[in-house]
């Protein structure tokens, strides 16, 4: 299993969540901007050199990821402009949004052996 297989994974597991909770934006993987790739990618990335790392620590690395890219705070999440809602520390994020993080650190954690698997 490679990288961006987790990152798949992270991903469409991110993809069936928000669509539970109703926010109907995520398209698939194979449809996904590269931008979109890159970002999950880097998340999984940085699980790699940071194992023990909690969800926040997780969400932090992520908003400095995205401020690095040219993002910023804005109420609405809009590629156009790099604005996304949740730019903020993990502690002022809606539980859904924690949820989301936890998702992908269980995955990343989960995955972790098989990374490091060659067949």
């Amino acid at each position: 299993m490679k990288i961006a297989d987790v990152a798949r994974i992270c991903y469409e597991t991110n993809k069936v969540f928000c669509d539970m909770i109703g926010d109907f934006s995520q398209k698939p993987w194979d449809q996904a901007k590269q931008w979109q790739r890159d970002s999950v990618i880097e998340g999984v990335k940085y699980f790699l050199t940071h194992t023990d790392a909690s969800d926040g620590a997780q969400h932090n690395a992520w908003v400095e990821y995205k401020i690095a890219e040219g993002w910023k705070y804005g109420l609405k999440k809009d590629a156009n402009k790099k604005e996304h809602p949740c730019l903020v520390p993990f502690k002022d994020l809606p539980v859904e949004q924690q949820t989301k993080d936890a998702l992908f650190t269980s995955i990343c954690r989960a995955c972790l052996p098989l990374i490091f698997t060659r067949r």
